[in-house]
Formats: structure tokens, C-alpha cells, sequence
């Protein structure tokens, strides 16, 4: 049951059209929803392609994928990450606004030093007081 996508040349909206067969593809008429008009040209659609959390980490694997990074630019850093997060299926959304923020930086070129001075809140310095309070609390831990 294919889906095709259309340009109406009069009005120049984009109309969706769904065939119930390939063959009623080539022997229908498609008119625009909007205007009625049948001047209209097939578009190529988007295609996304589900594939398998194995298949993409085979992908980030290959040595041929990470080759083209140059960890001396933050911008070729930044690409890279936001590579990553779309290979692993990721929405930055949903890794949070400071992760975007970080990669945004990157491609604008700022130096991951930079950028840690900026957000010190990402470099776990909280962390780092409970470590010390463990220590002087008296406890020998073994």
C-alpha cells in the first residue's frame, strides 16, 4: 500500500496520496486536496530506514566512521557527537538542554576547555565534595 507525495504546480502545496495498489498508481488521476488542480509533479519522499541496535553499533565500530575526527577541532567534534547521537537513536532532547548546548558550542567552535569553564555544573565538581566528606568523616573503608 504505498504513500506518494505530490507538488501541485497551480498552488504549490505538497498533497499526500494513498494507493491501495502499486498498479492503481499509474492508472489514477491525482488531483490537489487544496486547489483541484491535476497539474501536480511526484516528489521523492523521505525514507527512514529502522534498523537494529545491533546493526547500529556495528556501524559506530567501524574504524572507517570515527576516521574523518579531528579531536584538535571542536567543530569536527561537535559533528561527530551529533553523528552519534543520531546513529545510537537519540533526540538531544532527551539527553537533556546542556548536552545540546555543548554540542552547539562545539560546532561554533569553542574548545572543550572553553566550554568547562563556562558550564563547570557538567564537570561533576559537585561530586567532588561528597568524595571529601566521606574522607574526613573518620570512616576506614576497606
Amino acid at each position: 500500500m504505498p504513500i506518494y507525495e505530490y507538488r501541485c504546480l497551480q498552488c504549490r502545496r505538497r498533497v499526500t496520496v494513498f494507493f491501495r495498489t502499486f498498479s492503481e498508481v499509474d492508472h489514477s488521476q491525482v488531483a490537489c486536496d487544496h486547489c483541484g488542480s491535476r497539474n501536480l509533479v511526484r516528489l521523492i519522499s523521505r525514507v527512514r530506514v529502522l534498523r537494529s541496535e545491533e546493526s547500529r553499533l556495528e556501524s559506530l565500530a567501524d574504524a572507517d566512521w570515527i576516521g574523518d575526527v579531528d579531536e584538535k577541532d571542536p567543530r569536527s567534534i561537535g559533528r561527530w557527537m551529533r553523528r552519534m547521537t543520531q546513529e545510537l537513536g537519540e533526540e538531544l532532547g532527551d539527553l537533556g538542554p546542556e548536552f545540546e548546548e555543548v554540542i552547539e558550542r562545539l560546532e561554533a567552535g569553542q574548545s572543550p576547555e572553553e566550554i568547562e569553564k563556562a558550564m563547570p555544573e557538567l564537570a561533576g565538581e559537585g561530586d567532588e565534595g561528597a568524595e571529601t566528606e566521606e574522607e574526613g568523616s573518620g570512616e576506614n573503608v576497606e
